[in-house]
């Protein structure tokens, strides 16, 4: 039974920034993301603690299936070296399918080229065991962090 309510989705995609460079925009700055992917991402406001610290709590209002949606997450765990952040999601509109919701975001360099590969993984347990695959809508927001569909950094861009 458990199975059928824990799920884990993985998927890579490539940016022209570097993995440093991406990976301090999401632990520092996560507020500028909405500079490069407005069409996604709304706004990002630090609720509680500092930016780029454990147990901070941060907010994003994003766009999802045509609605506004919400998450407010405390931040989990950094690793500098990995490039690697980890939010958990604390509440609102995954938690309406979710009781738990983690995102793991780690950006790796590119061997041999230029910018990096982010590595997203979304580790969830369902609230409920019925519908036994998500609705259509649910799976594609789960990849919403994912599928900014980053455009080649600008000179304003954060991840220039």
């Amino acid at each position: 039974m458990l199975a059928d309510l824990c799920g884990k989705l993985e998927t890579d995609v490539e940016i022209k920034a570097s993995a440093e460079k991406f990976h301090s925009i999401f632990r520092h700055k996560p507020h500028h993301i909405s500079n490069v992917a407005s069409h996604k991402i709304q706004g990002v406001d630090l609720h509680e603690g500092e930016w780029g610290t454990v147990g901070s709590i941060v907010c994003w209002n994003y766009f999802h299936d045509g609605k506004p949606r919400v998450a407010r997450d405390r931040v989990e765990a950094i690793d500098e070296e990995k490039n690697l952040i980890t939010f958990r999601v604390l509440e609102g509109d995954l938690r309406e399918h979710f009781k738990s919701f983690v995102i793991t975001i780690q950006a790796n360099p590119k061997v041999g080229g230029e910018g990096c590969t982010v590595h997203w993984i979304l580790e969830y347990e369902k609230l409920h065991a019925v519908p036994r695959r998500l609705p259509p809508s649910v799976a594609a927001g789960l990849l919403v962090f994912s599928t900014f569909a980053y455009p080649p950094p600008t000179p304003q861009s954060p991840f220039h």
